[in-house]
């Protein structure tokens, strides 16, 4: 009678993790396809573009990913409050890292300045992150100041003026899109008022187009997709050469490592390309299998975020979740013809080190304020705060003694 009851318990015991165990399935099932899609496309790029072996692109991602890995496991670890006293620390090496890229030592790739060291870092990519994390900090202190223009959105509005400003100079037109439509989500999300995110993203929206006018870039970027989607042999080359590959595709895919679109002009296919590589050799079938894998990113972080224990987690895991799946589906609709040319990663999926690691990062908070939520509902059930609980609905089983509370008292 006791052997069945001490199974259960052991295999319950097992299940009853601090951390959110379907949402790190799909992180970690997303990093595999990723390293195995930069093996299939990276190798040639590694000898012909960056004159290196055949496995150098590979083996700069699995370092990435390693990096990554521990900044999210240390991350993880630390009560997400205590980062408060980073945040000024960090929008300064933020702000200065994009100074410096800007205007005095950057790096000029495909028309834009946007790289230090050799391409190793890109700071638009940090900051996006550190515009979701400053937005919630902020949002959460500014609760009862949110309604005024004078304290709230003005503010706000300054906050990511700045970083939008310093990145257009660069200028990479999909970061600031990124920055500005996350300051919107985060500061509804936060309790703004709806009118004021309305008329601020109508200002974004008229700025945006003038902006898209002035540079020869965007321009040139907003015209192709316009003629591509009138006839898609005047679409830009790129988006082109994207269609041929996900054509080239089928349903099933030609098979890893057999796609030859990369091989034949398909720009960057490592990294901004990678989606159409996978559509090739994959097909419908595996490119859809990354597209819901996204969607159940986003489904389960949302999730963390409504489980977290205050407003300060709740805009943490949600501001971050809603970004990482924002660049994914601009990613996507660029290489689908959805939207125009941009210059946004695959998260987890896409060749380069600034992206994954500041990915990997805000994982990282997400499964901090899913831990967050472990201890809260360990004081509530009366376990002892070093033990860590099941984030799964409610089982019915909660069967701890109340006699428990009582000794540990």
């Amino acid at each position: 009678m006791n052997r069945p009851s001490t199974g259960s318990k052991k295999k319950e015991r097992g299940l009853h993790l601090g951390i959110d165990v379907p949402f790190l399935v799909c992180v970690l099932a997303l990093l595999a396809i990723g390293l195995l899609m930069v093996y299939s496309a990276g190798w040639e790029y590694s000898v012909t573009t960056l004159g290196e072996s055949p496995y150098y692109l590979f083996n700069r991602q699995v370092q990435f990913v390693i990096i990554g890995c521990v900044g999210a496991s240390i991350i993880y670890a630390i009560d997400y409050h205590r980062f408060k006293k980073l945040l000024f620390p960090m929008m300064a090496v933020v702000i200065f890292l994009l100074v410096l890229v800007s205007f005095v030592y950057g790096e000029t790739r495909l028309g834009a300045r946007r790289a230090l060291f050799q391409g190793s870092i890109q700071p638009s990519e940090f900051a996006k992150l550190a515009v979701v994390i400053y937005l919630a900090f902020w949002l959460y202190a500014k609760q009862e100041v949110l309604d005024s223009l004078k304290l709230g959105l003005f503010p706000l509005i300054g906050i990511l003026a700045v970083v939008a400003g310093l990145i257009m100079a660069q200028p990479d037109f999909s970061a600031v899109l990124t920055v500005v439509l996350m300051g919107g989500i985060m500061f509804y999300i936060g309790g703004g008022n709806v009118r004021q995110i309305i008329i601020v993203m109508v200002v974004a929206l008229v700025l945006g187009s003038v902006f898209i006018f002035i540079y020869p870039t965007g321009h040139q970027r907003v015209s192709e997709f316009v003629s591509g989607l009138q006839d898609p042999q005047n679409a830009s080359y790129h988006t082109q050469r994207s269609i041929e590959a996900i054509v080239k595709g089928g349903f099933w895919g030609v098979g890893i490592g057999h796609a030859t679109t990369k091989f034949t002009g398909l720009p960057v296919a490592p990294t901004d390309s990678i989606f159409a590589v996978i559509a090739e050799e994959l097909g419908i079938f595996g490119s859809s299998l990354v597209v819901l894998l996204f969607l159940f990113f986003l489904w389960r972080g949302l999730y963390i975020a409504n489980q977290a224990p205050d407003l300060l987690g709740k805009l943490l895991a949600a501001g971050i979740t809603i970004w990482i799946f924002l660049e994914a589906a601009i990613n996507i609709s660029v290489m689908a013809n959805i939207l125009p040319m941009a210059g946004n990663a695959l998260p987890f999926i896409s060749a380069g080190g600034s992206n994954m690691v500041t990915v990997l990062a805000g994982v990282g908070f997400i499964l901090n304020v899913s831990r967050a939520t472990a201890v809260q509902k360990n004081t509530e059930e009366g376990r002892p705060l070093d033990e860590v609980v099941d984030l799964r609905r409610d089982d019915g089983r909660r069967n701890l003694p109340r006699t428990r509370r009582s000794s540990n008292a």
